[in-house]
């Protein structure tokens, strides 16, 4: 039988602030009993702590559902790629009608396993396409990129030297498009800038991660994006700037953390879960819900940093948000491995 457990611990303010924002800002946008009389039985499967930043993200939003009345939800966290398949087959045989969760480590076992289950929906964080022979997968990603932009021109603007550290997990699709999205807006203000990039082999390692960007700043780095988790703790401590990645930190780190690309993944999961309601619910891929005009991402609040950040550099992120907003700019989604440089 799966364990499944909802650990308390004083991360989960992250959670509870950021579900509280979204919903002040109307990104949840999910009316109390939208799509059904009953509520859909939900089952998340993360491979890392639900605290992590991308998974917590979905955590977040499934949450949301609940609290509208959209939902029933369950979770297992900190699943290996090895049980993923098992902890999968063990949720739809308990009858839950959508699960959601990331198959990057685990593909091709993971759709054996949907095509075993046709009567479950999955919604599932995945580096590849949709496929229709398995009309019961629908696949997302975080396509951030367009926050990500607009935090590199207010890193740009912010950087004294012009070199930048970046700390990111893997290179994978997910993480490089959001880093060379975040570099080509650093160039928008500190067109000479350069990059040392790195990655730590771990999707959750703060240690390492801190250890890395620690390296950086000893290579003259005097601003840092902070792709994964320990990279704001070495900025803090040696007392230079950084960029938030998917989560707004400035509260945990409130001289340090000047500006932060977020994902609402809300939109994603409203979507399928209306699907669901409905019967609608097909092979499709919900990465276009992550856009910042679909209100899947967007740059946080600058907090104490309000009114530090030079105007040219805001007002060039007024006029290029609403640029992307009504598709006379488009941030390119670059997939290809960055490097230092």
């Amino acid at each position: 039988m799966t364990s499944i457990f909802k650990p308390a611990g004083l991360n989960r303010r992250h959670l509870m602030a950021t579900a509280a924002g979204a919903a002040a800002t109307g990104i949840v946008g999910l009316p109390k009993r939208a799509f059904a009389a009953d509520p859909i039985k939900v089952a998340g499967i993360y491979t890392v702590p639900v605290e992590q930043q991308w998974v917590s993200r979905i955590h977040v939003a499934a949450e949301a559902a609940v609290a509208a009345g959209a939902a029933e939800y369950t979770y297992t966290e900190n699943t290996a790629n090895t049980d993923y398949p098992r902890v999968m087959r063990e949720y739809a045989e308990q009858g839950y009608k959508l699960i959601i969760g990331e198959i990057f480590g685990v593909e091709q076992e993971a759709r054996e396993v949907v095509a075993d289950y046709p009567e479950t929906a999955f919604l599932l964080g995945s580096s590849f396409l949709h496929d229709p022979a398995l009309p019961n997968l629908s696949v997302f990603d975080n396509y951030i990129q367009d926050a990500s932009y607009l935090s590199g021109i207010i890193a740009g603007a912010m950087t004294q030297s012009g070199n930048i550290g970046i700390v990111g997990g893997f290179p994978i699709p997910e993480v490089n498009r959001l880093i060379h999205a975040f570099m080509a807006g650093v160039r928008e203000t500190r067109a000479d800038a350069s990059f040392q990039v790195s990655f730590i082999g771990s999707w959750f390692d703060p240690p390492k991660a801190k250890e890395t960007a620690f390296a950086m700043i000893d290579g003259g780095a005097d601003l840092l994006y902070a792709e994964r988790f320990g990279v704001s703790d070495a900025a803090q401590e040696r007392g230079i700037l950084a960029v938030g990645n998917v989560i707004d930190t400035q509260a945990d780190y409130p001289e340090t953390v000047v500006a932060s690309a977020l994902w609402h993944f809300e939109p994603t999961l409203n979507a399928a879960l209306a699907r669901v309601a409905d019967g609608s619910f097909t092979a499709d891929n919900y990465g276009t819900y992550s856009f910042l005009k679909e209100g899947g991402c967007s740059l946080a609040p600058l907090g104490t940093f309000e009114g530090k950040v030079p105007e040219a550099a805001m007002a060039l992120v007024a006029e290029r948000e609403a640029a992307i907003r009504d598709g006379s700019f488009t941030v390119e989604i670059n997939d290809e491995e960055p490097t230092s440089s």
